[in-house]
């Protein structure tokens, strides 16, 4: 029966708005009991507020015209506690005449303050990525200047007092010219890294043409290196241009770069449908990376190798990461030492 169902406050108004029943869910949910609210208008269950800012007639004016009516917003119920309600009211007729109507209403408070927190907690970290972001382009842009001014007057020691300058000088200064370059190349990827996504336009991307035009860009180094690209039937997706480029070009670059002594490199990209988009693979038979190391790599300037075996600034696959993640996806590795690598992502956008 009606009376006993405990999970909606299900009552009955006259054509007036006046309570003429009281179920069991409308105490639970309200508060009161039956005989402190039938006879009463249900306008008592709405916030001051409500009433400034509307009239609950209108609901009924809305039911009588559609049939029913609905809406969410803040109840009042006994002690003036305060709930979040969501409401639903149905015109009853009898004949054609109106004799009044069905109200339901759900207690959805719980839920509305789960949404908000959770609203607001994503304004706030989206406020805190963007002057992360900030910070990051202005400080790496910053940065420039004086490294500039250092390596300049670097050269002008040694133009001007080379005659002057024994070995221990000349090295000197250039452990100091190294370390200042290493910088000035640590701080661009930096800036690049906090320009990602700043200037983000949709477009087709054909991934059969970006992997040709990438393999013209890398044709030296994949000449000396005696490189194979292998690819074939990659999709058109919907994506962000440039980002894309720098996804594969980083990922085949770190293949050419990774390679094991005496061996061609050769890198296959493939790519199969799934639900959403489309999940990619860059396949090498490079050196590889210990289990051990898988979560490290995607971190911003980490490294795993001396500048002395390989060159770099260990930021390529942090920005693999960042850019998948602008199209929704995730990256992954599976590899061997000594074997290679395969990592693994997944574009989140439809061709």
């Amino acid at each position: 029966m009606i009376e006993e169902i405990d999970d909606y406050a299900i009552l009955f108004l006259d054509r007036d708005g006046t309570i003429e029943s009281w179920n069991k869910g409308a105490q639970e949910i309200k508060g009161y009991r039956a005989d402190e609210v039938i006879g009463q208008n249900f306008s008592i269950f709405y916030t001051p507020e409500d009433l400034l800012g509307r009239k609950p007639e209108k609901l009924m004016d809305t039911a009588m015209k559609l049939g029913k009516a609905s809406d969410e917003g803040w109840r009042v119920g006994k002690d003036g506690i305060r709930f979040w309600g969501s409401i639903s009211i149905k015109a009853i007729y009898d004949e054609g005449e109106l004799i009044g109507f069905s109200k339901i209403t759900r207690d959805l408070t719980d839920k509305f303050n789960i949404e908000n927190a959770v609203s607001k907690y994503a304004r706030e970290l989206e406020l805190r990525n963007k002057e992360l972001e900030h910070f990051a382009y202005v400080a790496s842009h910053d940065l420039q200047e004086p490294l500039l001014t250092v390596t300049s007057f670097i050269e002008l020691l040694k133009e001007e007092y080379a005659e002057r300058l024994d070995e221990n000088a000349e090295m000197y200064l250039n452990f100091i010219k190294q370390s200042s370059e290493r910088m000035r190349s640590m701080i661009k990827g930096l800036l690049d890294y906090s320009r990602l996504g700043r200037k983000l336009e949709i477009a087709e991307v054909d991934c059969n043409v970006l992997m040709k035009e990438i393999k013209e860009d890398l044709f030296i180094n994949i000449k000396l290196g005696h490189a194979t690209i292998i690819y074939e039937n990659l999709p058109v997706v919907k994506g962000y241009a440039i980002e894309l480029r720098q996804l594969f070009q980083n990922l085949i670059s770190n293949a050419l770069k990774f390679r094991n002594e005496g061996t061609d490199p050769v890198v296959v990209i493939s790519a199969f449908k799934i639900k959403g988009g489309w999940k990619f693979s860059v396949k090498d038979n490079g050196i590889g990376i210990e289990e051990r190391f898988r979560d490290k790599i995607f971190s911003i300037f980490q490294r795993l190798h001396s500048r002395m075996d390989y060159e770099g600034n260990g930021i390529g696959l942090a920005h693999c990461k960042k850019i998948v993640e602008l199209h929704g996806g995730e990256i992954s590795l599976e590899s061997l030492p000594g074997v290679g690598s395969t990592f693994y992502f997944n574009l989140n956008t439809d061709s």
